[in-house]
């Protein structure tokens, strides 16, 4: 992941997001009406009005659309989902997913014999009757229906009449919901700005400097999966709640609920809608993934499935990592165009050529590396070369290909071009080596002995005789399983199909199987109104092959998957024009283990939390455990103060130390407790130090907001769950632990880079102090007073407690925030009166006198530290150079302490 990337991580996380600290508005005038088709709606009358969005970007409007005049009421939400419970009918309905607001607006659009604006495959609900996933989840802008407003749809509402003072807010809600239309200052919207923070439409996306016409916002939410919430809430400072505002303190997932966020629904369509992706290219058609991971394991028998393609209308290759935790499209932007990508054996590259099956010219075939999608081609030297597919000879990987695409029908022509094979190692061709006459592109056994081709006719090479297969009727799209020496192909509705069908049918509506000695086996239908196009066998699959669906209008909307066994078909993706598809099912390293490989390693499934990307990045810091267990003696965990932080690069330049950052957003101190007194202390032999950070607004926040992190992240985990169970191993670490995590479903190979290259740290530029704001405020504990301080100081001291009785020594760092705070009533971003938090640290100092195993470092000093703006990233994150300054305090720290590391 870049660096940028990381950072907006941490923004998203821990910070608030906002584009800008100024307010948008509508360049043009619009009106706004009473809808007296669709009972609680206003009319927008949007044609020719635009908006700007953040500080750059303008969207304008070529169409009118229609908003509740408030948000949804939990009266009115549960007529049509019955399976969630409301308190009060008359308040707004919060504590509901996206997914939730989605199946309501469907249900409304039914209700009002409408098509849908949402469709999906299947419904995941969690024990509260709430909807944690849509697979196949895909956005139909053209439908005139019920849905929830884009943000730019919702932001020019919003700017006719932002006053956000005037509304429920932190100042005037005893922060509580209150009935809609309630506040002091509605206009023709009530609550826009307050009372519940609200669900829009779009994923999070980059804004740029440019202005888009009918914006539907980005094309997914990368790997995060990140939604857009907008508005304030009741919970919320009126001077924080600005019209900018793209999100929450935590990251927010389709899956995400909270107590603070309900929506409210828009009506009609979006023509000519366009989405936008984080490189300002903008699509009318957005490719969605129409399956799961776990759905494909179904499949697979593995979350190691990888689908590679081309996108037809930008000429790219794109691909979906299924092992990522959050399955999205990606594509690889060239200047070339590419055709029959197919992946590496290990699944890391993709070979493809500049022509494809059937035409005539020249080609040239390219390799690229699949995880970077800026890693420069390779390109082989040779005058034509098409139709690539891998393969294993012995220890060597080898790339096949023939040197034309043309048919095959002119048996003479076709024997002047030949098939070829090319070694390929450590990032460069070997010398080409010609295998036979003729252009077998359908597949070579790796024996050489039998070969197909299938471009106008369907020929084999068997046992050094070329045959013309399938009564020499016109075949096309073959593909060869070395597996199975099977052979499958598309035909044009000739006799021999027919007459083994015992119907008629029409071109490439039927997929065909050959046996190897050509015979036709089997017959699978295409789905109702689609044929089939560009057929392949999955990679290590006897059963499983993978294609196109044509619709009537000769488009290429979707990709499935073919159960070759039962002619059970899988939607995996649809777009506009998806072509040549290759389908890659990887293997776990070949171990001993007995450990089950269901759960363990197993760190991301199943977390319908904010807190997933915090699994992920504690996956990849375990993998850093586990791989260097016998050397780490100094352990990092915590929030995301001490990921900025504490560099452990520097820090183990101390040739006596070596350590590792296992800290991130979502880690608690009951989060920390697992990793040095579970992982840490029945894993790694040398632990001795655990530097844990005490942000006293964060877990006093968090105290009374929700539960620990273990138990509202983690436990969704059954990596966690299986080592938690095992009681983290105290007998040591069991075999095959890291290479289970390293090959577990999740993957995300930026993520793993940057966070395992910096060993656990993130790093960040000097950005300033810039102000305090204050996300919760400072007497907002008092209303409730639910978790007095002694709570979190006996939370704290059991931390020591269980720290001594495993012989680690803890330091506590108290890290500095804004020195701006020292003006207000609070301690910190989160809050907590400094009154409170002054004779907390107090407390927490005399620790050091009862506890011989701790040591309390207080950076903060209530304010009075003497860290710069340049030692800043935000108000209460450091930057480069304060991680590097309060890094080599720690280590003299350490040193001054004299425990004895070895």
């Amino acid at each position: 992941m870049k660096k940028q990337s990381v950072l907006f991580f941490v923004a998203s996380l821990l910070v608030c997001c906002s584009d800008s600290g100024t307010s948008s508005s509508n360049s043009n005038e619009f009106s706004i009406r009473s809808d007296n088709n669709h009972a609680g709606m206003m009319r927008v009358n949007a044609t020719n009005a635009s908006v700007k969005m953040g500080p750059k970007q303008t969207v304008k409007f070529t169409y009118d659309f229609s908003l509740d005049k408030h948000e949804v009421t939990c009266g009115d939400f549960t007529k049509f989902i019955k399976k969630i419970k409301c308190d009060n009918p008359e308040l707004p309905v919060t504590n509901v997913t996206f997914f939730d607001a989605v199946l309501f607006a469907n249900e409304k659009s039914k209700n009002d014999k409408l098509d849908t604006a949402y469709s999906y495959t299947a419904a995941t609900f969690d024990s509260e009757g709430h909807c944690t996933d849509l697979a196949g989840y895909t956005f139909n802008a053209q439908n005139d229906a019920y849905r929830l407003p884009t943000e730019a749809e919702w932001t020019l509402v919003a700017s006719k009449n932002w006053v956000p003072q005037k509304g429920w807010n932190a100042d005037n809600s005893d922060y509580k919901l209150h009935k809609p239309c309630t506040a002091e200052s509605q206009s023709d919207f009530c609550d826009l700005a307050g009372n519940a923070m609200e669900w829009v439409n779009d994923w999070m996306g980059v804004l740029h400097d440019t202005t888009i016409t009918n914006y539907a916002g980005a094309p997914d939410g990368g790997n995060v999966g990140e939604r857009v919430v907008k508005g304030g809430s009741y919970r919320n400072e009126a001077a924080a709640t600005l019209l900018d505002n793209r999100g929450d303190v935590y990251t927010v997932t389709s899956s995400t609920k909270a107590n603070y966020v309900g929506f409210r629904l828009a009506f009609g369509k979006i023509p000519d809608a366009v989405w936008m992706n984080a490189k300002g290219i903008a699509t009318a058609s957005p490719i969605n993934v129409l399956t799961t991971s776990a759905l494909l394991k179904k499949s697979t028998k593995t979350y190691q499935n990888k689908l590679v393609f081309r996108n037809d209308e930008t000429g790219n290759i794109a691909f979906v990592n299924f092992a990522n935790g959050t399955p999205t499209v990606k594509e690889i932007e060239d200047s070339v165009d590419a055709y029959h990508p197919t992946l590496s054996p290990n699944g890391n590259l993709v070979a493809f050529s500049t022509k494809y099956e059937g035409i005539s010219g020249n080609s040239s075939l390219y390799v690229q590396r699949l995880d970077s999608i800026e890693a420069d081609k390779i390109k082989l030297d040779v005058e034509s070369a098409a139709i690539p597919r891998w393969r294993v000879v012995g220890a060597d990987t080898e790339i096949v290909y023939v040197s034309s695409t043309e048919n095959n029908s002119d048996e003479t022509a076709w024997k002047k071009e030949a098939t070829w094979s090319v070694p390929f190692a450590g990032g460069k061709f070997g010398k080409p080596r010609k295998i036979l006459d003729g252009t077998f592109n359908g597949g070579i056994s790796t024996d050489e002995k039998f070969a197909v081709s299938g471009a106008r006719l369907l020929r084999a090479h068997i046992n050094d005789k070329n045959e013309i297969w399938y009564n020499k009727e016109q075949a096309c799209n073959a593909s060869f399983s070395e597996l199975t020496k099977q052979t499958l192909f598309l035909d044009f509705g000739g006799n021999t199909g027919k007459e083994f069908s015992g119907h008629k049918y029409t071109t490439h509506e039927q997929l065909l199987i050959a046996d190897s000695t050509g015979k036709l086996i089997k017959m699978i239908p295409a789905p109702k109104g689609y044929t089939f196009d560009h057929t392949e066998w999955v990679h290590n699959s006897e059963n499983l092959a993978v294609a196109t669906l044509t619709n009537i209008n000769g488009e290429h909307p979707k990709i499935v998957l073919v159960n070759t066994n039962d002619s059970s078909i899988t939607e995996i993706a649809n777009g506009t024009e998806l072509w040549h598809p290759d389908f890659w099912i990887g293997k776990l390293q070949n171990f001993e283990t007995s450990l089950d490989v269901d759960s363990a390693g197993q760190y991301e499934l199943n977390c319908p939390y904010s807190g997933d990307m915090s699994t992920t990045m504690t996956r990849y810091d375990l993998e850093l455990l586990y791989k260097h267990r016998d050397s780490i003696n100094v352990l990092i965990s915590g929030s995301s103060r001490p990921w900025a932080g504490i560099n452990p690069i520097i820090l183990n330049k101390n040739k006596n130390i070596f350590s590792i950052n296992m800290s991130n957003a979502a880690v608690d101190l009951s989060v920390a407790r697992r990793i040095f007194f579970g992982y840490g202390a029945n894993l790694l032999p040398k632990f001795k130090v655990a530097v844990i950070s005490l942000d006293l607004d964060i877990l006093f926040w968090r105290h009374y907001e929700m539960p620990s992190f273990w138990d509202l992240i983690f436990v969704h985990s059954p990596g966690f769950v299986y080592d938690e169970s095992h009681k983290f191993w105290p007998e040591g670490y069991p075999k095959g632990l890291y290479e289970l995590t390293r090959d577990s479903y999740g993957e995300n190979s930026e993520i793993r880079e940057t966070e395992q290259e910096m060993l656990g740290h993130v790093e960040g530029p000097g950005e300033g102090w810039q102000g305090s704001p204050i996300y919760v405020d400072s007497t907002y504990m008092d209303i409730a007073n639910k978790h007095p301080t002694d709570m979190l100081l006996e939370e704290v001291e059991a931390f020591i407690q269980e720290a001594k009785e495993h012989n680690i020594f803890i330091i506590g760092v108290i890290f500095p925030q804004s020195p701006g705070y020292k003006e207000t009533g609070a301690f910190g971003r989160y809050g907590l009166r400094r009154s409170v938090a002054k004779e907390m640290i107090e407390k927490i100092q005399k620790y050091e006198e009862k506890y011989s195993n701790f040591k309390l470092m207080d950076e903060n000093k209530m304010g009075n530290h003497d860290y710069e703006d340049i030692d800043a990233l935000n108000c209460d994150h450091l930057s480069d150079t304060g991680a590097k300054k309060l890094t080599n305090r720690l280590d003299s720290l350490i040193k001054a302490l004299k425990i004895d590391l070895k």
